[in-house]
């Protein structure tokens, strides 16, 4: 198993299968900047199925055994079910989720299940129809991502598992809302902090709900307490209602970060390595394979940049929340969250 200069080995690996998107989250790509007008990348700069494959099949012999399919929103790109197989089949694979906003996702639930896929995680901000619209960007309500949810239940997507991005002063007053709705039903759901992905969102520390306040505030209406974490790495700290009847998560990458147990990599969906969520730059393994890179050359690029992998944005962000970052970072919907 690969290890970086941290130690830290490479265990997932999460693959951006379409830079577009059908939301326009200001968090993530805002509409006045990602307009109709805005150019996405053409079809042939964007990794095949055939080619996704191949990669796929040199991180999983380097110790990929979890795979994470994102966006942009991965339901836009044709055929996914039929990737999914392909990945599937792929030795060394032992888990396939993927993360999507919803809004088309009955219709792609059972072919997905049927596909391989093994669980799924949903993003919804809010269950305030209004605060909703807001956030996603396009005026569309509740109705459609909850129905998805439903359906996913019902194919056996499951556990699923339910994404709030938290901002101050937009839907903070929302998630007990969230948390009461779901609870008992054995989705969890899991708040994240605000982050500075990307360029474009005008992130400030202020803007951010702590993972603590978070927690106090659904504490204060159904008690929790803390659960153990499921496996080393990861990213979402556990609590359960005392009550017995489910779970919440936090990520709270702002406020506690958790660089020191990182083991993900990303491709993007022009096929270039990403060793953390706030790099600048890529890898490119697109270039060389379509070049007439061999198999071995191909894994001598993988294994050489996850070794060198120095990474740890979060813990350097906390030291100086505001302070001067890179001067460019690559926008979440080209690596996925």
């Amino acid at each position: 198993m690969l290890t970086d200069t941290f130690g830290r080995p490479m265990r997932d690996l999460r693959i951006s299968v379409t830079d577009r998107c059908n939301f326009r989250c200001p968090y993530c790509m805002p509409a006045e900047i990602y307009g109709e007008a805005y150019e996405f990348l053409p079809r042939a700069d964007i990794l095949t199925f055939e080619e996704l494959t191949r990669l796929v099949g040199f991180f999983a012999e380097q110790g990929i055994s979890k795979l994470r399919i994102t966006g942009g929103e991965p339901l836009l790109r044709t055929d996914l079910p039929q990737l999914l197989g392909m990945l599937k089949a792929i030795d060394g694979i032992e888990d396939l989720t993927l993360t999507t906003n919803g809004y088309l996702l009955s219709q792609f639930a059972q072919p997905l299940k049927d596909a391989g896929l093994n669980r799924i995680t949903i993003s919804l901000d809010s269950l305030d129809d209004e605060v909703f619209k807001t956030m996603n960007g396009r005026g569309f309500s509740t109705e459609r991502v909850l129905g998805a949810i439903q359906t996913a239940a019902e194919v056996g997507l499951s556990p699923i598992k339910i994404n709030c991005v938290v901002q101050k002063g937009v839907n903070e007053h929302t998630i007990v809302d969230l948390a009461r709705h779901f609870q008992g039903t054995g989705h969890i759901i899991r708040y994240i902090e605000y982050m500075d992905v990307g360029n474009r969102n005008g992130w400030r520390s202020e803007h951010v709900v702590p993972a603590d306040e978070i927690i106090a505030k659904i504490d204060a209406e159904m008690p929790l307490e803390l659960a153990e974490s499921n496996y080393q790495g990861e990213v979402a700290t556990r609590y359960r209602y005392k009550d017995g009847s489910g779970e919440i998560g936090v990520i709270a990458s702002v406020t506690k970060p958790f660089c020191g147990d990182c083991t993900r990599v990303r491709l993007s969906t022009d096929g270039k390595i990403f060793t953390c969520l706030f790099a600048s730059e890529g890898t490119s393994l697109m270039g060389p394979m379509r070049a007439g890179a061999t198999d071995d050359e191909l894994r001598k690029i993988i294994a050489g940049t996850w070794t060198a992998r120095t990474d740890r944005y979060s813990e350097e962000r906390a030291a100086s929340p505001n302070g001067q970052g890179p001067t460019r970072k690559i926008e979440m919907f080209q690596i996925g969250g």
